[in-house]
């Protein structure tokens, strides 16, 4: 079977002496386009529930059924998130008897309940959704549109992957709120460290759904420094801002409305950072990392500063490039691999606050 998936968890310049003397303040991009008129057709499949429904006294009868109803995502589930399909032929049985297990299992009993106390229906997420995948449609009409939405309950282990066809699947487990207790269940796993779990709510549900659709859409990015990172993360925060344009920024960039503050007040004293530290051209991670990657600060400035700094300052860098080629589609921007060029062309000049 051809599949691709993307596993996430709510668990991102000498040149500027060039540049300095150019450009102006990063300004707001038009309004979103009109999609009313654009149709979708997306399923959203709650496989937790028809899971825990199955019935323990018949579950060859039960698994079987199951995977009739979810052939690619079964599949993907017992080989890749629970690990019950090690070889190329299913043992039926085996399977079978380790699900019966699972499901009258109190602690996963337990998590499941949790999930429809959480989430009795998800009516307002498919409608944002179904939203959002209209503009999906809109910027990427070329690219295969997601039919079906399977939430699953993943024992803490994946908030949300993309499989198929752009299908998406969403560990509802993931998104139980910041006062679930994730680090009783699951000590010492730094995924769920407090500034994480911070994130693992409704507010950023509808977001973490799509991370996997444009990080897909996105690609790696194209060198090791520093630069190609942070713009090649920056689209993908551009991107996610046009998939969710009435989405707050803070939801966008996972960051506090303090932190968010910070960032905007901050702006050219970061610029300035990466600037004086020669940080745009590292290639070496560990000075990296914590600029790119999630993280409770960004080393080497106050600490109000957020981890993934660089990445804000990406979307900073592509808002101004799509701000003075407003002609350029979301797939042409994602076309443009180098990132010392877009970083040219954008002419961005971080302003005093």
């Amino acid at each position: 079977m051809n599949w691709k998936n993307r596993f996430f968890f709510a668990i991102a310049l000498p040149m500027a002496m060039v540049i300095a003397g150019c450009g102006s303040d990063v300004i707001e991009g038009p309004p979103p386009p009109d999609v009313s008129n654009i149709k979708v057709d997306v399923q959203l499949r709650r496989f937790e529930k028809d899971l825990f429904a199955m019935d323990t006294l018949q579950p060859v009868a039960g698994w079987r059924a199951l995977e009739a109803r979810y052939p690619e995502f079964a599949d993907i589930l017992a080989r890749y998130v629970l690990r019950i399909r090690p070889g190329a032929q299913p043992d039926t049985l085996a399977e079978a008897n380790f699900l019966s297990g699972f499901i009258r299992f109190p602690a996963a009993r337990h998590l499941y309940d949790t999930i429809q106390v959480v989430y009795p229906d998800l009516e307002a997420y498919e409608r944002d959704l179904e939203m959002a995948l209209r503009y999906f449609k809109y910027y990427f009409p070329g690219q295969p549109q997601p039919e079906t939405i399977t939430t699953f309950l993943s024992e803490y282990s994946l908030a949300a992957f993309i499989y198929g066809n752009n299908d998406l699947a969403v560990g509802l487990d993931m998104f139980l709120g910041a006062d679930y207790p994730y680090v009783k269940y699951n000590p010492g796993n730094t995924s769920f460290s407090e500034y994480l779990i911070r994130t693992y709510n409704r507010d950023h549900l509808l977001s973490k759904t799509l991370i996997p659709l444009v990080e897909d859409l996105v690609g790696e990015p194209s060198g090791e420094r520093l630069l190609d990172i942070m713009v090649n993360n920056g689209k993908k925060l551009y991107i996610l801002d046009q998939l969710l344009p009435t989405a707050s920024d803070t939801v966008i960039m996972e960051v506090t409305p303090d932190q968010w503050a910070w960032l905007q007040n901050n702006e050219l004293e970061i610029w300035g950072y990466f600037l004086k530290q020669n940080l745009l051209y590292n290639t070496s991670w560990p000075d990296i990392r914590k600029l790119v990657e999630p993280s409770p600060n960004s080393p080497g400035m106050p600490p109000e500063a957020p981890g993934r700094s660089a990445n804000w300052m990406g979307w900073q860098i592509v808002k101004a490039y799509m701000s003075r080629h407003p002609q350029t589609s979301l797939e042409a921007l994602i076309g443009l691999r180098d990132a010392q060029q877009l970083l040219e062309a954008s002419r961005y000049k971080p302003q005093k606050q």
